[in-house]
Parts: structure tokens; sequence; C-alpha cells
């Protein structure tokens, strides 16, 4: 998973043709970490899609525009427009993550 470590960078992958993944998430989020043990199934089943993550401490602000309240969060992006939000009450398994990901995808 590609990590954005700029504003920049982040405005530029969202202008993708194609839908992209980006997951929010903290260094100090317990459930981010939890996320991150099982995140790689799901990637795998969703390969087809660039994925990147976003550490919402590093880049002030970004996390606040999109509504991304909770932490981690898995959000879709397409035309640099937000197409999907699944918040993070809604990331704790593979199943719940790879359910909203068929659902909003395909």
């Amino acid at each position: 998973m590609e990590k954005i470590n700029t504003i920049e960078m982040f405005e530029e992958k969202i202008q993708s043709e194609n839908p992209i993944i980006v997951k929010f998430y903290a260094d100090w989020c317990t459930d981010c970490k939890v996320l991150d043990m099982f995140i790689g199934d799901v990637k795998s089943e969703f390969s087809q899609y660039q994925w990147y993550e976003v550490n919402s401490d590093e880049l002030n602000g970004v996390a606040e525009s999109y509504d991304v309240m909770g932490i981690p969060s898995i959000l879709i992006f397409q035309n640099g427009e937000k197409l999907a939000h699944q918040h993070s009450a809604y990331t704790k398994s593979p199943g719940e993550v790879s359910a909203f990901l068929h659902q909003q995808l395909g």
C-alpha cells in the first residue's frame, strides 16, 4: 500500500479515472493495527484497484475535508470525488471491509 505523504500527492491520486481505495489511519490507533493484520487479504481480493494510505496526523486537514471523524476509515475516490466511506465502526473485520468494497465496487 503506497503511503501518501503530501496534500499535493493526495490531490493528484484522487483524480484517478479508476476508483482508488484510501485507508486513513494513525500510528497510535489500536483499531488501525488490527486492520493492518487482515488488510493484506482484502487487498489481494481487490488487487485490481490502487490502494493508498494516509496518516491522519501527518496530513493536517485532509481527514476533516472528507468527513473522516474516526479511524481507521476506508474511502473510495474517483475523478477527484469521494464515492464511498466506510467509517471506523465498520472496519473491525475482513468481512466488513470486503462486503463494503463489494457493495461499492462490484
